[in-house]
């Protein structure tokens, strides 16, 4: 998946009004994640993504436990949204994220992530 594709994409599934505010969710969610990922994830799932995506996660996680709640909070944040939008635009980043990488590699993230991870991981509905 190119850039332009997979921004388009997390625009569209996120229905954020521009461009610019697909690029703000992806950059907080992904630099989000790589707080709570350990080691060397973040730069094996960078691997799989758009070099320019790839570059808000870094090489290595820092591994910090905190809950999905706190994320959501934390991209909310660094979005400067309310953490009820933050929450529908990082479920928008990671089904982008979902349909760019291999199943294993998505496995490899989901495993260093406790269960109350999984709405994260939820396919985003059209309509919701």
């Amino acid at each position: 998946m190119q850039y332009n594709d997979f921004i388009g994409q997390v625009q569209s599934r996120g229905r954020m009004d521009s461009q610019a505010a697909a690029v703000k969710a992806t950059r907080a969610t992904l630099e989000t994640l790589t707080e709570r990922l350990a080691e060397n994830q973040p730069k094996h799932l960078g691997a799989q993504l758009p070099e320019e995506i790839a570059n808000y996660l870094g090489e290595t996680g820092q591994g910090e436990s905190f809950s999905v709640q706190e994320f959501y909070d934390r991209v909310a944040k660094r979005e400067k949204v309310e953490t009820t939008d933050a929450q529908f635009h990082a479920r928008a980043v990671i089904d982008v994220i979902r349909d760019a990488i291999t199943e294993g590699e998505l496995d490899h993230v989901r495993g260093q992530l406790p269960d109350e991870y999984a709405p994260l991981f939820e396919k985003v509905e059209p309509n919701e």
